[in-house]
């Protein structure tokens, strides 16, 4: 048996940005993706998902050409990532999938689940680290060219990374800069606002979201600069929102903002917005877990610093 995980990302800054061009500032996180590949004795090869669906899924394989017996639609990621692998495997296998760590009281939490598992099944598959390009081709695939890798890159090379073009680079997290997750408790479709975003007209926001994307990609570089920059841009992320009609500060992000800032904190939705989580930022780690206990509630994801691993 092969078995590898993947870590989940949430983007801190640079989201909607990233697909211009813009920097994008993600952090891996330590709700895992797992994949789990053996040996089959069947006639098709076998695939599961414990506590995603009851359905197994049934195919098999002709000169690369897939034909499902059972589960196409449950499964979709499997077929986009066995083909980009380019090989057929010679006997069959079971292909066990795990993405629990990714449910939160129930509900789907947004933090790159799809893009974590294709980069763990890829890596199993593989039995090796080495699977950036094909992870986002398939990824890619799967979405049907919609995204812009982040998820993919942060799940390859985990801890804190800046993300542009296809360019990766790893970042430190800044001295003396204390965080807290925050789950909304309501999940949010980053492909529905990315087709509001691809339907919706020209607006200067969004060029004005590009370039302050940049200048947060640079403040990363101490917490002060971080701290001091985070208002102007949460500013220009609400206006790209309402110029946009995404919604990035509904379900409760819009209060959470500006409750943080009357107890000299910062806070910002995370990712596509429109619920799923957000980023508590400050100096004090009481200050950030006194604001947690009375406002919010908190993920129970961290910061990971590991990326894609096989075990």
């Amino acid at each position: 048996m092969t078995a590898a995980s993947a870590p989940g990302k949430i983007v801190l800054s640079g989201e909607y940005a990233v697909l211009d061009g813009a920097p994008a500032v993600s952090a891996a996180v330590n709700c895992r993706a797992r994949a789990r590949v053996a040996d089959f004795d069947g006639d098709w090869h076998r695939v599961t998902a414990p506590g995603f669906t009851t359905t197994e899924g049934r195919f098999v394989m002709d000169g690369g050409e897939f034909e499902w017996l059972q589960g196409a639609s449950e499964f979709g990621l499997v077929e986009a990532v066995m083909r980009s692998t380019g090989v057929a495997p010679e006997g069959m296998l079971s292909i066990e999938l795990d993405t629990q760590d990714f449910i939160e009281g129930g509900t789907k939490i947004g933090i790159g689940s799809s893009a974590a598992l294709t980069v763990a099944l890829l890596a199993a598959l593989r039995n090796s680290r080495d699977v950036f390009d094909d992870a986002l081709e398939a990824h890619r695939s799967l979405q049907q060219g919609v995204g812009s890798g982040v998820d993919i890159a942060t799940a390859v090379h985990g801890g804190l990374i800046e993300f542009k073009g296809s360019e990766v680079t790893r970042l430190e997290w800044p001295a003396g800069l204390a965080y807290r997750f925050v789950w909304t408790g309501v999940a949010a479709s980053t492909k529905e606002k990315l087709g509001r975003l691809a339907a919706a007209g020209h607006f200067e926001s969004r060029a004005d979201l590009a370039r302050s994307a940049a200048g947060m990609a640079a403040a990363w570089q101490s917490a002060d600069a971080l701290l001091e920059a985070y208002p102007a841009y949460i500013e220009v992320l609400r206006r790209f929102s309402v110029d946009h009609d995404l919604g990035i500060f509904d379900a409760g992000h819009e209060a959470l903002v500006t409750d943080a800032a009357a107890a000299g904190l910062v806070y910002k939705p995370c990712g596509a917005g429109g619920g799923d989580v957000g980023v508590l930022l400050g100096r004090s780690e009481q200050a950030l877990d006194e604001f947690i206990a009375r406002r919010c509630r908190q993920l129970r994801c961290t910061m990971d610093p590991l990326g894609v691993e096989l075990q």
